[in-house]
């Protein structure tokens, strides 16, 4: 089979591409004394966790557990799930994966330490937790001093739990002031946090500099998309996920259409506003993807001094990447323009 000759919509990855941002950020990390722990959610799929861990990453980071259980399954044994886990169904198989991987939890209330103490006991194993604490993103961690401590207390009182340390998003000047806060405290009653975990891929290369964490957390990395090149944490060059679409239709000499929208394009619009479309046409840089239904992308073609023909095919860098993986049952994979075949997303869908 022939790239040329796949049918669209579909997600071609680079595998030289990829190569090559695994190596700057595991270079990177080690340079710095950086442990890396890349999350996984960007790509979903067991064979590129297990790279990233041959090249030298400490483990990985799942956000949800149906993440992690696939991750456990393809032999993967050190697992961060970087997210609050509640309820009785998420300790038990949180437990479960307990006795068969080395796992860490994210804590930000009392509740999901209880949770993670079921766990715990329910496969007679230890589980390390973090406790998460909010740098400014203003969704989960906790936003005192005070409950942070109180937090990492009752892990270390608790059987079966194992305080390891904190855990941020983004890294920033925000979670220096914290960390020179908060560590001397922790220091005082004997609780020295092993692991200072920050994430974010668009600062990944300033972590150094922003504040004084020894672990890092990244996924868009291991591809990038528009807005890390936006960001400036990359280039074109380094976009390693292209979806290759069809035009389809050409209403009229400024509009054509693709074969994709919502189904296989994430939403999000660029900071810079909706303005900008929602993703970037390498070899037609002045086309706006304006607007998407769910199956077709609707394109401004105005200021194209050469425009796309009906049934060309066109290659588009997303402006979010991660959500695209999980749009997708699968990926073709490529090195140098040549086919290699298709590559199971194994991870999407497990939003439990």
């Amino acid at each position: 089979m022939d790239l040329a000759t796949l049918e669209t919509p579909v997600p071609v990855v680079d595998l030289a591409v990829v190569e090559a941002n695994l190596a700057r950020m595991q270079e990177y990390c080690d340079r710095h004394g950086l442990a890396l722990r890349p999350h996984i959610k960007t790509h979903k799929i067991p064979a590129l966790a297990q790279r990233q861990v041959a090249l030298g990453a400490r483990g990985i980071t799942c956000q949800k557990l149906g993440e992690a259980e696939v991750m456990a399954d393809a032999g993967l044994d050190d697992i961060l799930i970087s997210y609050p886990l509640l309820g009785q169904g998420k300790a038990a198989r949180l437990g479960a994966l307990a006795g068969r991987a080395r796992m860490r939890v994210a804590v930000d209330n009392p509740l999901a330490l209880r949770n993670a103490a079921e766990a715990a006991a329910a496969a007679g194993a230890e589980i390390g937790v973090l406790v998460e604490f909010d740098s400014g993103a203003r969704r989960t961690g906790v936003t005192s001093v005070e409950a942070a401590l109180e937090l990492a207390r009752a892990a270390r009182a608790t059987p079966g739990l194992r305080f390891d340390g904190l855990m941020t998003y983004p890294v920033s000047a925000a979670s220096a002031v914290f960390l020179e806060a908060i560590l001397p405290r922790l220091r005082a009653e004997g609780l020295e946090p092993a692991i200072l975990s920050g994430g974010g891929t668009p600062d990944a290369f300033r972590t150094h500099e922003l504040a004084p964490v020894n672990e890092l957390r990244v996924g868009t990395y291991i591809y990038n998309d528009r807005m890390m090149v936006a960001a400036g944490h990359a280039g074109w060059a380094d976009c390693a996920l292209h979806l290759h679409v069809t035009v389809i239709s050409r209403p009229t000499a400024e509009r054509g259409i693709i074969d994709a929208g919502t189904k296989s394009f994430a939403a999000d619009p660029m900071p810079g506003g909706a303005e900008l479309g929602h993703g970037y046409f390498p070899d037609y840089p002045e086309a706006r993807l304006e607007r998407l239904s769910e199956e077709h992308g609707m394109l401004d073609l105005s200021a194209c001094a050469r425009k796309p023909e009906l049934g060309e095919r066109l290659r588009v860098v997303p402006n979010h990447v991660c959500p695209v993986s999980n749009l997708h049952d699968r990926i073709a994979f490529v090195r140098g323009g040549e086919f290699l075949g298709f590559q199971d997303v194994a991870a999407r869908g497990k939003t439990l």
